[in-house]
């Protein structure tokens, strides 16, 4: 079969559309004829060679954490019934809190049979896939937040897949939502989704905009995917007592707070581990995420798709900052 394959670390040429061998399901195993497959922010980190530390991959390796397809093998102890069934996952290799993110970019993914979702009618494969991590963190998060109507809600890194979610998500629970990102088409997607303020904050000076936006007060909310220098400037922006949700890392690095400030100023700050731990349902936030698309209560904004064969342009326009919404790889049927 046909795969991309990092073969060494390094810039986005180093993606290579290979022949390999075709995965075979073990005891608990499926294949997944794959139709698309999730272009993460973390692949492009790992193929440059980043995160050592925290995953250990050798080269060649194919990356991708998530695919959906069309289940076309099933190993021992699984339910033959599954064989044909229109499915969202993510690969064997990938998991929550460890594990490694690779083996999706290809027309056949490995998963485990626990991990499936079912894929309802009504929703496309692509559109479920662009799910398969951003829905069940965007539910995760807002979850964590807890938010009320009428408070005002800062969005950092607003105009990606998770970001948009929570715009929706927000907004659809009473609040006022400020959405932060980079470049006119982000902010112009923000408002479309509900955001009641925009800010680039590429633009010096743009917490305290942010903050203005709220009369002054300050956000009672901050949901910040951008992390890095953005993430703490977002702090600026935040009222006193206020919940602050640190889950991405969009600019690099999760954001650094300062304990005595938020201590002083009475700000709850929730680490990524703080929103999800072990007891978290992943399944079910997945299945929600799902049911929530069917039904018109959340757009799934797929930004930008491109062929296996172009994989490196699905990174470089992620490193770039150019990508909007959710960034996938097609392979084969997409229905």
């Amino acid at each position: 079969m046909r795969a991309v394959q990092a073969v060494e670390f390094g810039g986005p040429e180093v993606l290579t559309v290979r022949e390999v061998p075709e995965p075979v399901a073990g005891p608990g195993e499926v294949v997944v004829d794959v139709a698309a497959a999730d272009v993460m922010f973390l692949d492009t980190r790992l193929r440059s060679g980043w995160g050592g530390e925290f995953f250990t991959l050798t080269t060649p390796y194919v990356p991708g954490g998530a695919v959906a397809g069309v289940v076309s093998a099933v190993g021992a102890g699984v339910d033959s019934s599954l064989l044909g069934t229109r499915v969202t996952t993510t690969t064997a290799a990938s998991r929550i809190g460890g594990g490694q993110p690779i083996g999706g970019y290809a027309e056949k993914a490995l998963a485990k049979a626990e991990s499936l979702t079912a894929v309802p009618d009504g929703l496309s494969l692509p559109q479920a896939v662009a799910l398969a991590h951003d829905g069940k963190m965007a539910l995760a998060v807002f979850d964590r937040a807890a938010i009320r109507p009428g408070e005002w809600v800062l969005i950092t890194a607003a105009g990606g897949g998770l970001g948009t979610l929570l715009i929706q998500l927000a907004h659809a629970a009473g609040a006022h939502v400020i959405a932060a990102a980079r470049g006119r088409a982000k902010l112009e997607l923000a408002e479309r989704l509900g955001a009641d303020a925009v800010v680039d904050y590429s633009e010096a000076g743009w917490a305290a905009e942010a903050r203005a936006a709220t009369g002054g007060a300050g956000a009672n909310v901050v949901l910040d995917g951008a992390g890095g220098a953005l993430g703490a400037a977002a702090l600026e922006a935040a009222a006193d007592n206020a919940r602050f949700l640190g889950y991405g890392a969009a600019a690099g690095e999760f954001a650094v707070i300062d304990a005595e400030v938020t201590a002083a100023r009475g700000i709850t700050v929730y680490a990524l581990f703080d929103i999800t731990d072990a007891s978290t349902d992943w399944s079910g936030l997945a299945e929600r995420s799902l049911a929530e698309a069917v039904a018109g209560r959340l757009e799934v904004v797929i930004g930008q798709t491109f062929p296996l064969d172009d994989a490196e342009s699905a990174h470089a326009a992620i490193e770039s900052r150019t990508a909007v919404g959710r960034t996938l790889l097609t392979v084969g049927s997409t229905v």
